[in-house]
């Protein structure tokens, strides 16, 4: 049974749309605020008492330190009535075209535009690096795809962190935090040690998901449990260019520093890897890419199976989300459609974008 209910109402202002997803511990749903539009609202699964909706929501009070617009942005919290009592609640950005997951398997038998990865990790480890240059430094410890939204402003693609429910500040004195996160993203230290998390910890997930990105497989996955770690010193991963010709030497070098085993060797926070990445982009061209090898393709098996792709709909969203960007009383809602129309067909983005990006802009077309 769901926490809340399509048209209900919460507080004064917000009207439950629909659920979103859920994980372990909350449900997002998509909400109207009565003067601002769309918003997520993030809803707790454990009831409580005032001090320990207070302790829950010790998240938006985080994201509301950060700031950075490669962060996802909280607007408000409070606490609403369920089935199973009373829980806390906060809303946030709502971007509708959903998790860097989506937005790689969208793509299917093709790689992400390497232009495009690249943008993506540069603003994250952007955002990231205002976590990471704190004192003490906050760490994410949970990066993953699913954890990464992506969507569309004036400006073109624009990728934001989400989910900082296991984000904390490190130990002062040792910088470390204890160990959280989803298996196949955590560094080999964090996994060894029940006190190993740090700032080169969140580099490493960072590292495996431009991998990713890049390759349609994961650095270090040999199908066993432990692919990712282990008590002996792992074999280096595949150069990336042998998966992907369009990889040249920096790109790959900077990918591979993130995935150095040895966190004293590795790419040391956020805004060090942010820094390499933005170089890249500026000298973007002046590189030679390789010849790829000709491996087997993985495809984008490698997260699990997915849904097979939509271009029928995709292409009734797109004409949808064009009459509605005709009229200015529904011109805010057009381009969260053709956000979800780009995640069903890619292809459709380079026909497209250029609309949507002037519709963010307030421009009728």
């Amino acid at each position: 049974m769901r926490l809340l209910e399509d048209g209900q109402r919460v507080g004064d202002t917000y009207d439950v749309e629909r659920f979103l997803g859920e994980g372990a511990f909350a449900e997002v749903y998509r909400v109207r605020h009565e003067i601002f539009g769309r918003q997520a609202m993030k809803v707790f699964k454990r009831a409580g008492t005032a001090g320990e909706i207070k302790t829950m929501l010790d998240e938006a009070i985080m994201l509301t330190r950060i700031g950075h617009p490669n962060i996802i942005r909280v607007f408000h919290a409070g606490t609403v009535p369920t089935a199973h009592g009373t829980t806390g609640y906060f809303t946030m950005e709502y971007v509708a075209g959903g998790s860097l997951q989506r937005f790689w398997v969208s793509h299917r038998e093709q790689f992400v535009p390497v232009d495009d990865s690249a943008r993506i990790l540069h603003q994250v480890s952007e955002g990231l690096a205002v976590a990471h240059s704190s004192v003490p430094a906050i760490i994410h410890r949970d990066i993953t795809p699913q954890n990464i939204l992506i969507g569309y402003d004036a400006a073109g693609l624009r990728s934001r962190l989400s989910d900082f429910g296991l984000a904390r500040s490190v130990n002062p004195m040792t910088s470390l935090a204890s160990t959280k996160g989803t298996l196949a993203f955590k560094a080999p230290e964090s996994l060894l040690n029940w006190k190993g998390d740090s700032p080169a910890g969140d580099v490493w997930a960072l590292g495996t998901i431009a991998y990713l990105l890049l390759t349609d497989t994961l650095p270090f996955d040999d199908g066993g449990p432990t692919s990712y770690f282990g008590a002996r010193r792992r074999s280096p991963p595949r150069p990336p260019h042998e998966f992907n010709g369009e990889v040249d030497d920096e790109l790959e070098r900077i990918v591979l520093r993130a995935l150095d085993p040895d966190p004293a060797a590795r790419t040391p926070d956020a805004g060090a890897l942010a820094a390499e990445l933005g170089r890249w982009r500026a000298d973007r061209g002046r590189q030679d890419a390789k010849q790829a090898v000709d491996l087997p393709r993985t495809s984008k098996s490698v997260l699990g199976n997915h849904p097979a792709a939509d271009e029928a709909e995709a292409e009734r969203l797109v004409e949808q989300a064009k009459a509605m960007a005709r009229q200015a009383s529904t011109l805010a809602e057009a381009p969260d459609l053709m956000e979800e129309a780009f995640n069903k067909s890619p292809k459709l983005r380079a026909a497209h974008e250029h609309r949507l990006r002037l519709w963010r802009k307030g421009v009728l077309s």
